[in-house]
């Protein structure tokens, strides 16, 4: 059984058929990215894994669950983190107090801030801390943390609900070229113990990842394989390599 199952998934807006007939399967412990065009159906991908939208027809299952009629809470709880691409940070925490509040479990938000953390949430927030390479600036504020690092921050945050798996929507956008390099090592690390969707648009990134890649193209899987396979692609070339 695969860790992420999609047969025949179709997503429609107002006759739009955002995603037709999509097919793709994720092992346990696997990264995957996802290129292709504007429109090709990458968000609403997400979307309907997460719960955000429903499929109108297809079926979804992760590690076994059916996906189809659950919320997203339900569909969070399961295990499903996502980071979007712009980061959301509470700017005027701190780096570790933005993680504090992220930490899966039951919380009551207003009191976690003034609570006394756990010997084993103190090093699940160290680890963390040194996972996304924020250790050194962990008492500054969010607000004072570059483009890159607020990425980073997100990512530790996503981290911190401890989901088995992690949809991340262009991470690299934005970075300078030494923060791409240091965000492709750090989902690599992220890998070793979680599985990955990765959406990007950045083909030096993507070669970065060294994964298997997933074109979309009109709401359907269009080619799939390394990223040297799938750039030889005709039809990818058509459709988005050569844009």
């Amino acid at each position: 059984m695969p860790l992420l199952y999609l047969d025949g998934v179709s997503v429609s807006f107002d006759g739009f058929r955002a995603l037709n007939a999509l097919s793709l399967t994720l092992e346990e412990g696997e990264m995957r990215a996802i290129i292709g065009p504007n429109g090709a159906g990458k968000t609403t991908m997400m979307d309907v894994i997460t719960g955000k939208a429903k499929a109108s027809a297809g079926e979804l299952r992760f590690r076994g669950r059916d996906l189809g009629r659950l919320d997203e809470a339900t569909i969070a709880g399961l295990g499903i983190g996502r980071k979007f691409q712009r980061p959301t940070v509470f700017d005027r925490l701190s780096v570790r107090e933005n993680l504090v509040l992220a930490l899966a479990g039951p919380r009551r938000p207003w009191r976690v801030l003034r609570a006394r953390l756990s010997r084993a949430e103190e090093d699940e927030i160290a680890d963390i801390l040194d996972t996304v390479r924020l250790a050194e600036v962990a008492e500054a504020p969010a607000a004072r943390l570059s483009h890159g690092q607020k990425q980073w921050l997100e990512i530790g945050m996503l981290l911190a609900q401890d989901p088995g798996l992690m949809l991340i929507d262009e991470p690299a956008a934005g970075m300078t070229d030494a923060e791409t390099r240091a965000t492709a090592e750090l989902l690599q690390r992220i890998n070793r113990t979680r599985s990955l969707i990765v959406v990007e648009h950045d083909m030096a990134f993507v070669r970065a990842l060294g994964v298997r890649v997933t074109v979309l193209h009109e709401g359907s899987v269009l080619a799939e394989g390394s990223l040297d396979r799938v750039s030889a692609d005709p039809r990818v070339i058509e459709v988005y390599l050569g844009r």
